[in-house]
């Protein structure tokens, strides 16, 4: 029986040379908990790649993606990442945080460090492994 791999799309959002993250809940049952991860989640069904990280985007920062471009795809054997990346418009502030625990704009370094700290949660919070790699794989083609 073949199983079906969970889809997500999941977006690489900068501005000013730094990349938004997004500080996940430090609670049971989801991924990557209370760390720093993509905006972005899973495929509604009949829903494009495309219309799900806009989707996403915009249910939890209240934010309008405009013509998101494809990046690459990741593929693992009960999962598939739709990685689309855009610029971010707007400042911080205009932004409306509905999903997380804090977000923030974080510089290269940052990323190759793996760690940022949070104003919010006043600590230092990993980056999800997953996350902090595509991020990597981004910066290395976009150099």
């Amino acid at each position: 029986m073949t199983q079906t791999k969970i889809e997500v799309a999941l977006a690489i959002l900068y501005r000013d040379d730094k990349f938004l993250m997004q500080l996940r809940d430090d609670i049971q049952g989801i991924l990557y908990p209370g760390q720093w991860g993509l905006f972005g989640g899973h495929l509604e069904s009949g829903e494009t790649p495309e219309q799900g990280v806009i989707r996403e985007v915009l249910e939890e920062i209240n934010y309008t993606l405009i013509h998101p471009l494809k990046f690459k795809s990741y593929h693992t054997d009960t999962l598939i990442r739709h990685i689309y990346h855009a610029p971010l418009t707007v400042n911080l502030e205009q932004l409306q945080l509905s999903e997380g625990w804090d977000f923030a704009l974080l510089t290269p370094s940052d990323i190759k460090q793996g760690f940022f700290y949070s104003e919010k949660a006043q600590s230092v919070k990993p980056l999800g492994q997953p996350h902090r790699q595509l991020l990597l794989d981004f910066l290395t083609i976009n150099n």
